[in-house]
């Protein structure tokens, strides 16, 4: 089973799903206005995923964490004949998605969680996911539904934040706590680093597993601004 998986630069205390799935709730209606790096992300899938639509494969595309539906509507356009699906735990995000996408009989948008896919064993030629798992506590759960929602040689192709992200932030937070001698009050994220993702990979029985690293620096006037993107 192909596996390709972009590690980006952008574990960890226990993450509090239900915040989450509020914040990016209340952050919907300007997701697309305020994000950098995830549409940098999306476009480097996009590209891995031109020798696919040369050979007008797959037929059954899931996205996971499909947020307003960015990456769907650029497969859209790469596979026009393809049943496409997309998942995502905020409905906010669902409901924008559903503004901006043509909806016809091979196309599904669900609410639901990447670590219990509603869907059928074999469903999926393709699962592809975008800045998406790095808000899990573990990685075991998401890509093992992923596996499981796989037809028998089909492709997972995901991109995620990883170890290093926000890397300046997390340091001078850091530094701030040392010097009030309370480190112990540090809830700064962790993000997972690569030999996590291969080993976790591995372990679940995926094989010709490729794990890149990519760093992007972006420049913002204020933390304000960094948080909002």
């Amino acid at each position: 089973m192909p596996l390709s998986a972009l590690s980006w630069n952008v574990s960890m205390p226990d993450i509090d799903r239900t915040k989450v799935r509020k914040s990016f709730d209340r952050g919907s209606c300007r997701y697309e206005d305020t994000v950098v790096v995830q549409k940098k992300v999306i476009e480097e899938i996009r590209c891995r995923l031109q020798d696919f639509a040369s050979s007008g494969l797959p037929l059954r595309i899931l996205d996971v964490g499909a947020g307003t539906g960015m990456l769907l509507r650029s497969l859209r356009t790469m596979f026009p004949a393809a049943f496409l699906a997309g998942i995502d735990l905020a409905p906010g995000m669902g409901s924008a998605a559903l503004d901006k996408t043509v909806r016809d009989e091979k196309f599904l948008y669900v609410e639901g969680d990447a670590e219990r896919l509603p869907f059928s064993d074999g469903t999926f030629d393709l699962v592809v996911s975008t800045s998406a798992f790095q808000w899990l506590n573990t990685l075991d759960s998401a890509f093992s539904e992923a596996l499981r929602v796989l037809s028998p040689g089909g492709t997972f192709l995901f991109a995620f934040f990883g170890e290093g992200t926000l890397c300046e932030l997390n340091n001078s937070y850091r530094s701030a706590l040392l010097s009030e001698n309370a480190l112990d009050l540090d809830r700064s994220h962790r993000f997972f680093n690569r030999d996590t993702v291969v080993e976790t990979l591995a372990r679940l029985g995926f094989a010709d597993i490729s794990v890149e690293r990519s760093v992007e620096k972006e420049y913002y006037p204020d933390v304000f601004a960094l948080l909002r993107s």
